[in-house]
């Protein structure tokens, strides 16, 4: 199985892919789609820029599935609604590529990533880089984006067995312990 995490923002969002032979764990790739050559006033452009870098990655890493953060509420109410936007952007591209998407909190990913929900980025960064042996830090976003590739795989075995122990199909609004599948 070859996992496509994916941190969404309207500047900067996060990507990571890994390979998931049993219970391995392999890094194939990491990065960022930067929006900040289009101007900030122009919001349809900047989206665009999210879905075609989204497409670009599944053609070239062709994963089996993706895993996106969930979108938090701000105390700022325009920053959540360009956030989602922009995770909107991100899910378009998945799924226009064919991929079943997973969506986890960043609580979620944070406690299965370093143990304890309220991990700061450093704590993230570090606990991917020792996951998938990496010779160095991934840069924030794109640890966050691994960890939620890192969530997912742990967490399809598990959707994986209770579908096959309860022969249920997966719907569009299944729920597993919060988060989302599609």
């Amino acid at each position: 199985m070859r996992v496509l995490g994916i941190d969404p923002a309207l500047r900067t969002t996060g990507f990571g892919v890994i390979d998931v032979e049993g219970t391995h764990l392999h890094y194939v790739a990491s990065g960022t789609i930067k929006t900040e050559a289009v101007d900030a006033g122009h919001l349809p452009a900047r989206l665009k820029v999210i879905f075609d870098g989204i497409r670009e990655i599944i053609t070239r890493y062709q994963p089996t599935c993706a895993s996106v953060e969930i979108v938090f509420v701000n105390v700022n109410p325009q920053s959540t609604l360009l956030l989602g936007q922009a995770r909107g952007a991100a899910l378009t591209g998945l799924v226009s590529g064919g991929l079943d998407v997973s969506e986890y909190t960043a609580l979620q990913m944070k406690k299965a990533i370093v143990g304890h929900g309220h991990a700061r980025k450093e704590q993230v960064q570090e606990m991917v880089m020792r996951l998938l042996s990496l010779p160095g830090l991934p840069g924030k976003d794109a640890a966050d984006a691994l960890g939620l590739a890192i969530t997912h795989a742990h967490a399809a075995r598990s959707f994986a067995a209770i579908e096959k122990a309860t022969q249920r199909v997966r719907t569009t609004t299944a729920q597993f312990k919060g988060g989302r599948s599609y």
